[in-house]
């Protein structure tokens, strides 16, 4: 990729926010509509598609906690834009906030639209989840790489 690429900035974090709320709604509806509440479709061995519901976060955690997972979402999301203004011209970071920031955003209009968000992806020996929940993990983990990334570099580190 270009060097600008790199660099995209807020402008790039919006962006990669947008298309992921976009998607990440579309393909809820799209299970809403086509698989009852419930209902599981087999899609491959060890690979289901489900219309579920979670009030918690993070595959279930916190189930119910309404309050608490609100405020655990709105702190969460101001560092999180905190550490990109102070750090917004560090390469890469653009990605894993849009990432971020998009995956929460889209769980949180299902929360706002049904008060629980919309898990259709239920892999074998793993809570449902969805495209937000993967974008977020994504990110977390995206994150970690370019901060890291970083850090080697300002140590003078090349491997």
């Amino acid at each position: 990729m270009p060097l600008a690429a790199a660099r995209a900035g807020p402008a790039g974090a919006a962006a990669t926010a947008g298309v992921v709320v976009a998607l990440d709604q579309a393909t809820k509806q799209l299970a809403v509509s086509r698989i009852d509440r419930g209902d599981q479709v087999s899609v491959l061995p060890g690979l289901d598609l489900t219309n579920a519901r979670n009030t918690g976060v993070a595959f279930g955690a916190l189930e119910g906690g309404g309050l608490v997972v609100a405020i655990l979402i709105g702190v969460s999301l101001a560092l999180l834009v905190g550490y990109f203004v102070v750090h917004r011209d560090m390469p890469w970071l653009w990605l894993p906030v849009g990432l971020l920031l998009g995956g929460a955003l889209g769980n949180l209009a299902d929360r706002a639209r049904q008060g629980a968000v919309i898990d259709f992806i239920d892999p074998v020996a793993w809570p449902a989840f969805n495209l937000a929940d993967a974008c977020i993990v994504i990110g977390v983990l995206a994150l970690l790489y370019v901060v890291e990334v970083r850090e080697r570099l300002a140590r003078g580190e090349t491997r």
